[in-house]
Formats: structure tokens, sequence, C-alpha cells
């Protein structure tokens, strides 16, 4: 939602709120007897219900606003919601009141005997009164706030279906690359003369792979275990195409236990890894370390490459382009994501909360 439009409805409350008190106060005129001392008593009147209402309601409205909704109610937190926001008008209302009594005190308003605001009401009543007030004018407040957040989460979707087409065209092109799938095939063919219980196996982590793009990976969500999962059929896959067996470092820390994160999050990272590390000779030329922490997944995936000669074009560009908007649409930038080359290493550091 536009800031413009926000502001607007913020206007647009306190544009009623006045108002109603137009509307008290001509209705007090209307009963006041003396017509020479009505101008006096109105504008003393109009003070009073300024500071009497207005102070508790403007300091509690925001902080309702501001404070209490995106950091208990939003989170699910009623009850610390309803609390804060109760103790927050009572001491705006008290600030209030204490205001008032100031300019009571100095003569600045009359504190009327009948048909003021504070005539026979003692201090308690008054902060009550005003307590409230501020709690209605608190409850406005996130209404407001509530609609605004609905609205820019219906954009977000709305932002989600219009890209789904382009992504989902280049997540196929990158869960599903066809020299892997080939060369994998070809890989299996060559082991089953070899080594057919081995070729057996390998088979059906191809098979497990395939299932999980075509079935599980159409959710918002998949659970945190199902993706280290395919990851780790993933990197077997790859490393049949290579006899040396330090050719990959891959590592899990952490319980993956109930979490969830979206799906192929982390793939076409170690995709791209092997895609430009071509000398498979090399000692740990690829390293995958996933750590699970309480508060965030950290991922980190350092690949040796081959510069290249100048002059050709770098690969790769445009994915990147499509991972980032992708992160950016799925996580609105709670996420972090970084990315290092020197002249033989290509670094991916990349860190997202989990659920």
């Amino acid at each position: 939602m536009k800031k413009s439009f926000v502001v607007l409805l913020h206007i647009g409350f306190w544009a009623c709120y006045f108002l109603m008190m137009f509307i008290v106060l001509g209705i007090y005129s209307r009963s006041v007897a003396d017509k020479a001392d009505q101008v006096a008593r109105v504008w003393n009147a109009f003070y009073s219900v300024l500071l009497f209402a207005f102070i508790p309601s403007v300091i509690s409205y925001f902080i309702y606003y501001f404070i209490l909704f995106p950091k208990y109610l939003e989170q699910k937190k009623i009850l610390p919601a309803i609390l804060l926001g109760l103790l927050s008008s009572g001491v705006a209302a008290i600030l209030g009141y204490i205001i008032i009594r100031y300019f009571i005190e100095t003569g600045r308003i009359i504190d009327m005997d009948e048909g003021g605001i504070h005539g026979r009401s003692t201090a308690g009543r008054v902060i009550l009164v005003m307590t409230t007030i501020g709690a209605l004018c608190g409850t406005v407040a996130f209404v407001i706030r509530g609609f605004v957040t609905w609205y820019n989460e219906i954009k977000l979707k709305e932002a989600l279906r219009d890209k789904s087409h382009a992504m989902e065209m280049a997540l196929v092109k990158s869960q599903l690359d066809p020299h892997l799938l080939f060369n994998t095939i070809n890989n299996i063919d060559a082991l089953i003369l070899k080594d057919s219980v081995a070729a057996s196996e390998y088979l059906n982590k191809l098979s497990d792979i395939l299932r999980f793009i075509l079935y599980e990976t159409k959710g918002d969500k998949i659970p945190l275990a199902k993706e280290l999962e395919y990851i780790t059929k993933y990197i077997a896959l790859q490393k049949i195409r290579t006899a040396n067996e330090n050719y990959i470092h891959f590592t899990v820390e952490g319980p993956a236990g109930n979490k969830s994160i979206a799906p192929m999050v982390f793939i076409p990272f170690i995709e791209n890894a092997f895609k430009h590390t071509n000398n498979k000779k090399l000692e740990n030329a690829i390293r995958v370390q996933i750590r699970i922490r309480e508060e965030d997944i950290q991922f980190l995936c350092e690949n040796k490459f081959d510069p290249r000669p100048a002059g050709q074009a770098t690969a790769g560009g445009l994915g990147n382009e499509l991972i980032k908007k992708r992160l950016n649409l799925i996580y609105g930038g709670k996420h972090t994501l970084e990315m290092q080359k020197t002249n033989d290493r290509y670094l991916v550091h990349l860190a997202i909360p989990h659920g």
C-alpha cells in the first residue's frame, strides 16, 4: 500500500475524531444559559476537551500502531498486546491529567463547577475515562494497521502470481539440469555391468530426485529434512562422475526438527558450483555447509573454478538475478545473501529464517 494512502487513512480518522469533538462542543454551547459568557465558556471547554481527549488518544494511537501491533499482535501475542495497550493508555491518561491540572492551576483553563469535565469528578474517574478513550483510539489503530498489513500481504501474493510463470520456467531449468540427467543415466548405464547393486542404488536416488522435483516442491514450504535429503542425493549423483572422494565436502550442523523452508532454495547455488568447477581432480573443490540454528539457517557454498579467458561471457548472471528476486519475494528482505568472487574461488553465504 502506498504511503500516501496510509497517511490519508490517519488523516481521515483524526478528522472524524475532531468532528466528534466539535459536535460535542456545539451541543455544550447550546446548553450554556448565559449567552454573554457563551464564547468564553465554549473556548474553555474546547481547551479542556482537547487536553482531556486528544493527548491520551494521540499517545495511545501511535503506541498501538507502531509498537504493539508489529511486536505483539502481529506475532499472535494477543494477551501481552492487550495488557501493554491498557498500560500505555493508562500512562498517557495520567500524563494528560497532569497537563490539565497544570493548565487549571496556572489559570489558563477554568475548572468549571457545573457542566465542566472536572467539577464533580475525582482524579481517578477522570483518568479512568481518559484511559478508556485512549484504549478505544488504540483499538482503531490496531484495525487500521491490520488493514494495511492485510492489504500489503494481498499485494505481495499478487506479485508472486505475476512472477510465477517466469520464476517457474527459471526454476525448472535450475531444478532439472538436462546435462545432469543425461550424464547420470550414462554413468548408471556404465555401472550396470560393473556393479549392478550400486547402479540400482543410484537409479533409485535419481528416481527420488525426479519425484521430489515434480511432486514435492509445489507448495510454499516443505520440511527442512526433505530439502536436506534431496541435497544429499543430488550430491551423491554428482559424485559418481568423478573418482575423487574429496571432490566435495558436505556437512550439516544442527537438527532439522520440524523446521520448514521454501523449496529449492539452496540447490541452485550448489548446481552452479558443480557447473563451474571443471577440474574434478581438485581436493575439496566444492565445500557446502548448512548450519541449522534456532533463529535462522546458514548456508555456505564455496567452489574453486578455472578463470575463464578474457572476452568470454560469464554464464549464470541472469540465474543469480532470478534467484535474488525469488528470495526477496519469499522472505521479504528478512534474509541476507552475500556473494564473493576472487580469482579462483566463488563464495555464497545465505541466511534465511526458517518457518
